[in-house]
């Protein structure tokens, strides 16, 4: 039986690091909102994903404007972020109804693809958990004060996102407190005891962190189409 897919999308970035007064999320890529991409790239991988989308407060005008500017229409549910990502995801959860499965994913990663969106769905299905990964293509050396070493780098990932959960595992991982080293959902659930599994994510899957973020991602869109 197939479960529900339930896709909860967090965007609550400021735009600091890109110097930008516009949060990350709205700034325009490639003719519309970078959150625009993010959510059709889900609907895109299915219309039946339910969509769940945490804003802060102060960003619902902008998003109801942009909304009325690009005619968007892919339906979803309207949730008010928390303070951080860890209680923003968690009041978003508050309008996931499991049975089912819940992809979490950075409102600000637009190049998702369907089929990571799908690998993460099935290996959430068979094993609880399923956690988007790339491995490391640089060097990488450990820094202990004044001195440095080098690291096996086959022995490190890059963590991406979509993190695609069982809704009753994820949902009573976030009843725990609140803590800073808890970074990503894969914290969240591993510290309350699930082993997490990780599958091959992509390097265009990229997080718009920077304003050389949003060259790579426009070339990257420009070479899809």
């Amino acid at each position: 039986m197939n479960k529900k897919e339930f896709a909860l999308i967090v965007a609550g970035g400021k735009g600091t690091r890109i110097k930008s007064s516009l949060p990350k999320q709205f700034i325009e890529l490639c003719g519309k909102p970078v959150l625009f991409h993010t959510l059709e790239a889900f609907h895109r991988y299915s219309p039946q994903v339910q969509i769940v989308l945490v804003l802060p407060a102060d960003d619902f005008e902008t998003w109801h404007a942009l909304v009325k500017k690009h005619d968007f229409s892919i339906p979803l549910v309207l949730q008010t972020g928390g303070e951080t990502r860890f209680q923003s995801v968690k009041r978003g959860l508050e309008k996931v109804e499991g049975p089912g499965l819940v992809a979490i994913h950075d409102g600000v990663r637009p190049l998702v693809s369907e089929n990571i969106i799908g690998a993460s769905y099935r290996l959430a299905a068979v094993h609880g958990t399923a956690v988007a990964a790339v491995r490391l293509k640089e060097s990488i050396r450990m820094t202990d004060q004044d001195t440095t070493r080098a690291m096996d780098r086959s022995k490190f990932r890059l963590i991406q996102t979509p993190q695609t959960f069982d809704i009753d595992v994820i949902k009573k991982a976030y009843e725990q407190r609140e803590d800073p080293a808890l970074t990503d959902d894969a914290s969240v659930a591993e510290r309350a005891g699930h082993p997490i599994s990780l599958f091959e994510g992509s390097y265009e899957n990229i997080k718009i962190t920077t304003a050389e973020d949003l060259v790579v991602a426009e070339a990257l869109l420009r070479s899809r189409h």
